[in-house]
């Protein structure tokens, strides 16, 4: 039998308790009730959330403060005198299954995933409540959760003392959004917030997208970074055309790199890039379609010796003449608000560069 110590708290669902167990015994004890039928209240576990939990567990400053609530049954939870007066002492069978996890279960299964266990977790005991009851405590826990906007997440990167892809591709968009020079000169709406009527892509949108350039796991990168340790290449990189510079600590090369794309096209497509009522260049669907062209042209260009503004140009003119050819132009008409049409741009560029430099 092991013992805990557990400070009671009172509130109008009834009394419960609060505690801290490690969390090999939280889950030597723990189960989940999930809903089938008309039967249990918990979801199905996701098993790609527990894993992004077990990679977290890595994390040199990973940290689980909000606690596990668990829901026993007074016999298995036997109160015994405590010698210490504002403390309530139970005893309960470490080998037994006698606790119903009522939220948390995620990051139990992501520990459990993880080769680190070495935590100790906040713990919620609340005794003999009934499945209407549990059922409440956790619709109520999870029903009234405001989901944080990842503009917010992304900005608070900028706190952080070591690099990251997340940090970086924040410090280029706010560097690009606050330049005069800059292409994105005060035309991403930073933290969802629009200030002005150029403001016409998210911070959201811009990070995310150029992430995806330079890291399929950026969380793991993040991690190795902390631990001293270089993150590495890998032979599947694919189109993370941004890698090897962000691996380098070259982030002033990204910048440059997206400097000269992003000048080329408006410049060649001026009037569509400063007129965002008219023309979807500047909205997300046209920055996801410039931007996953890069996977192509970054590549193309490094093999020529050539990234220059003028490379990217050459390759817009040859679109401009494309689009006159086809009748085609960068409105919403041509071009819904839809990853179809993001592809369309993409491939509509790539097409435009191999039929210059494939001659």
């Amino acid at each position: 039998m092991k013992k805990i110590y557990m400070l009671e708290v009172r509130q109008p669902i009834g009394t419960f308790y609060v505690g801290r167990m490690s969390a090999d015994d939280v889950i030597a004890i723990s189960k989940v009730s999930r809903r089938e039928g008309r039967d249990g209240h918990q979801r199905q576990l996701k098993e790609k959330r527990a894993k992004e939990i077990a990679l977290y567990c890595q994390d040199p400053d990973a940290t689980f403060p909000t606690p596990v609530i668990l829901s026993v049954d007074k016999d298995d939870f036997v109160l015994e005198d405590s010698p210490i007066p504002e403390l309530s002492c139970f005893s309960y069978n470490e080998n037994s299954k006698i606790a119903e996890i009522l939220d948390g279960q995620h990051r139990i299964a992501g520990i459990m995933k993880s080769d680190n266990r070495n935590f100790d977790l906040p713990v919620v005991v609340m005794f003999n409540l009934k499945e209407e009851q549990k059922a409440y405590v956790f619709s109520t826990i999870n029903g009234n959760q405001v989901k944080v906007d990842r503009s917010l997440i992304y900005d608070l990167f900028d706190l952080s003392e070591s690099r990251s892809p997340y940090k970086t591709c924040h410090q280029i968009a706010r560097i690009m959004n606050s330049e005069e020079a800059s292409p994105f000169y005060r035309r991403l709406k930073m933290l969802e917030k629009k200030t002005r009527a150029s403001e016409t892509i998210s911070q959201s949108t811009f990070v995310t997208n150029l992430c995806e350039l330079i890291s399929n796991s950026p969380q793991e990168d993040a991690i190795q970074i902390k631990r001293g340790k270089t993150p590495k290449l890998g032979k599947d990189s694919g189109k993370l055309v941004f890698r090897k510079y962000f691996i380098d600590n070259r982030d002033d090369v990204i910048l440059r790199i997206l400097t000269n794309y992003f000048n080329a096209i408006s410049v060649v497509f001026d009037k569509e890039w400063s007129d965002p009522d008219n023309y979807i260049l500047t909205k997300s669907v046209g920055f996801e379609g410039l931007i996953s062209a890069l996977g192509t042209l970054i590549p193309a260009g490094e093999k020529i010796g050539d990234l220059s503004e003028d490379y990217f140009k050459n390759i817009f003119l040859e679109l401009k003449v494309v689009f006159a050819n086809e009748q085609l132009d960068f409105s919403s008409i041509c071009f819904p608000s839809n990853s179809q049409s993001a592809s369309r741009i993409s491939k509509l560029i790539i097409d435009a560069h191999s039929k210059i430099y494939n001659k």
